[in-house]
């Protein structure tokens, strides 16, 4: 199973603040849920410790928003938040 990352979501990673790495982890191991039209939501929660649009945050929550592709899940958007 791969992970393949659509061109509209890997042009939200560099806007969101989130990795191809951190994608593919929250697929791989976050916590999954049921999403609109057929699509599954997951998310994960990383450490962060560092800055964002100049404010310090302590942890990043990355969600991913994917539908399978055969063997395959396509990530259709990256969703992130700061705490």
């Amino acid at each position: 199973m791969a992970i393949l990352i659509h061109p509209h979501a890997e042009k939200r990673l560099i806007e969101r603040g989130a990795t191809k790495d951190e994608v593919s982890e929250t697929v791989a191991g976050g916590e999954s849920s049921p999403a609109r039209l057929g699509r599954v939501r997951f998310r994960k929660n990383f450490v962060y410790n560092d800055y964002w649009r100049d404010k310090n945050y302590s942890l990043k929550q990355v969600e991913v928003i994917a539908v399978m592709k055969g063997d395959d899940w396509l990530v259709l958007t990256v969703v992130t938040r700061f705490f």
